[in-house]
Formats: C-alpha cells, structure tokens, sequence
C-alpha cells in the first residue's frame, strides 16, 4: 500500500510523513524528489523546465521505483509529494493501479494565510519557488485535488496531530 500526502509547500508533508512512519508497522518514507533529483543531475540536461516532474520520465519512475520497493521489502510506502497537476496524478495513479498497488491519497491542507506564513518562516529568506505554488494548489484544490483526496486541515494542528488523525484514518 502507498500512502501518498499531497499538499502544497508548508502544509507540513515531510515532517508529518517522518512522524507516521513509525505509527504504522512495516512501513517506509520514499521521498519521490529523490527521482527528481536525479534527473535533473543528467548531463547534459534534461529540455529546461521550473520543475522536474513536468519531465515525462519522472512519473514512470516514481510508479516503478515504488513497486519495485514494495516487491522487494513489502509493507507500505508514505510517499510525501505535491502533486497539483491532474493529469500527472492520474498518470500515476493509473501506473500504481496497474501494479495493484491501493494508494490511500491525502492533503495536507492550510489556509493560504498560514502556508504563507510557514514557508516566510522557514528560511532565513523566503523561497520564491515555494511560494510560486500557493496559487496553483489554491487552483487544484478548487478543480480536483480535493476530490480526489481525503482533506487533512493542518491549519491548526502540529505535524504530530496530523500523523495522528492519518494513522487512525488508516487503521479504521
């Protein structure tokens, strides 16, 4: 089983994932940016793009590095991943099916004003890129994304709180 967390910069996707891993036996954090990463290291590069997964190879990747994870160690994946795109999602939501993986999807979700403050307040300088997406996951919010997912407000909670109330979802 996969469970992915969606959401946008600041709605607290890694940190949660690192605290539902151990409430859930036999389970392990896969960081799909990984994959990207190791596109982008290619050289000489991949066509130019503001972000790895608009490259067609890193959706594929993703759905194989992750089967291929699960056939050899077993047990389940947290994978913490924004994705905003709905064709992207479903390209690998399709490849996971084909491999009879079940994904449990959920965002990770905060008002704008809080996702705002959260990655203001990460760095010393406010990432740009980060903030750039706050609109684009407002815009897939609205159209699909949460449809698509079960809806964690992380609003007010702690990234604890958040691992929690997933844990619990899964196990009922």
């Amino acid at each position: 089983m996969i469970v992915w967390l969606n959401g946008t910069h600041g709605a607290g996707k890694t940190t949660t994932s690192a605290l539902l891993q151990p409430l859930l036996p036999d389970s392990r954090v896969f960081d799909a940016e990984k994959v990207g990463e190791t596109l982008m290291d290619i050289r000489p590069g991949l066509p130019e793009t503001d972000n790895f997964q608009h490259w067609p190879p890193w959706r594929p990747l993703v759905v194989e590095t992750a089967a291929r994870v699960l056939d050899y160690a077993g047990g389940m994946l947290v994978i913490p991943m924004t994705v905003l795109v709905e064709q992207y999602w479903r390209e690998i939501s399709a490849g996971l099916a084909e491999h009879a993986i079940p994904v449990r999807h959920f965002v990770l979700h905060a008002d704008q004003a809080t996702l705002r403050r959260r990655i203001e307040s990460e760095h010393a300088i406010p990432s740009p890129f980060r903030l750039k997406y706050l609109e684009p996951y407002a815009e897939a919010a609205r159209t699909w994304l949460h449809a698509e997912a079960e809806v964690v407000d992380t609003t007010h909670l702690t990234a604890a709180e958040a691992a929690a109330q997933i844990a619990k979802a899964l196990k009922s």
